[in-house]
């Protein structure tokens, strides 16, 4: 179950710092997404927080294509794979991996499915594990734009610069905390990116690109829900 959790967040702007930061506390051109954590969220930022979530949850499906890069600092190595992302408000997240290796990841609220290419498909419940459940959770929440879950659960902090924003949350569980240090989040109207930084010193990266956003998924897509 580990393993299969860690691949499912294996499953989301960096210049030089600003000399001078307005007291609006919104991120300049020169600045690294890493800084959002000197921003805690406030009463002054609450309002754009809010915005940039209710602008996430407008879109109750979203398709599009990720990179993914792994590095793992003890190595000093990177891994990259790339490929399609399905986002759905009711029935959760579908990974499609096509390089290096083709393999199709479908998470659910407490289970997940894996389908090989040959069709083979292994379903795993989530029931005992905390990690998983907290992880699939919580990007849920993110690209549902559900705060409440997101200020129940993490410290938050917030930055806004021209339209995009960096959300940086750091857990305050246990559960978490025992493998992710902090995650970052960048978008605008949509998520760009998801770096999260692991407590072992290793870092994961998702770049998102090409959304879309259609009415629903089809029959297929759904299959990868089920065995």
């Amino acid at each position: 179950m580990k393993n299969s959790s860690r691949h499912f967040v294996v499953l989301p702007l960096c210049l030089a710092l600003l000399l001078f930061f307005p007291r609006s506390h919104s991120l300049g051109a020169q600045t690294t997404a890493e800084d959002v954590f000197r921003f805690p969220l406030n009463a002054e930022t609450r309002p754009r927080f809010d915005r940039a979530c209710a602008a996430l949850a407008e879109h109750p499906v979203i398709k599009g294509t990720f990179v993914q890069q792994k590095t793992i600092n003890r190595l000093n190595r990177s891994l990259v794979s790339s490929g399609n992302f399905i986002i759905t408000a009711d029935l959760g997240m579908v990974w499609e991996t096509l390089s290096p290796f083709p393999s199709t990841l479908a998470v659910g609220p407490d289970y997940l499915v894996q389908s090989t290419p040959s069709g083979v498909k292994t379903r795993l419940d989530a029931a005992g594990n905390e990690i998983f459940l907290r992880f699939s959770d919580t990007i849920s929440a993110v690209f549902s734009g559900n705060s409440r879950k997101l200020l129940d659960n993490f410290e938050n902090y917030f930055t806004e610069y021209n339209g995009s924003w960096t959300l940086g949350i750091i857990p305050s569980e246990t559960s978490i905390k025992t493998f992710a240090a902090r995650i970052i989040m960048e978008g605008d109207t949509v998520i760009r990116r998801i770096t999260l930084r692991e407590q072992n010193g290793d870092s994961i990266r998702y770049e998102l690109s090409n959304h879309s956003f259609p009415q629903g998924i089809d029959s297929g897509e759904k299959a990868l829900f089920s065995l």
